[in-house]
């Protein structure tokens, strides 16, 4: 059992290493999984489209990029989430750190 329970958490932690030798989509920040790279960590919103009309979204904290994916650790359950990156259309990336909070909507004030 604890061998089993010792790999997941070997997975979990597992970060997709950069150094000279990376191809330059991981190391240039005028492609999407470089930008992405430098947002881990950060709360967003990823919306993807599904078909041809159909938009989904994710919500979560960065984990990690590769060259085709990236990972969301889920609010809901605290899972990994796998993103294929290329059906990305839109991510909202959270400034604060808090995402829809009442801090927000305390801003504007209707009378």
């Amino acid at each position: 059992m604890a061998n089993s329970e010792e790999t997941i958490n070997k997975r979990e932690n597992r970060q997709v290493e950069v150094n000279q030798n990376s191809p330059e989509i991981l190391t240039n920040p005028i492609y999407t999984p470089a930008f992405l790279r430098e947002q881990i960590g950060k709360l967003m919103r990823v919306e993807f489209l599904i078909g041809t009309n159909n938009l989904v979204d994710r919500i979560g904290i960065l984990e990690d990029v590769g060259a085709s994916y990236i990972l969301l650790r889920s609010f809901e359950n605290d899972s990994l989430v796998y993103c294929d990156i290329y059906s990305i259309k839109f991510i909202t990336i959270s400034t604060t750190g808090i995402y829809g909070s009442m801090a927000n909507s305390n801003r504007y004030h209707y009378y």
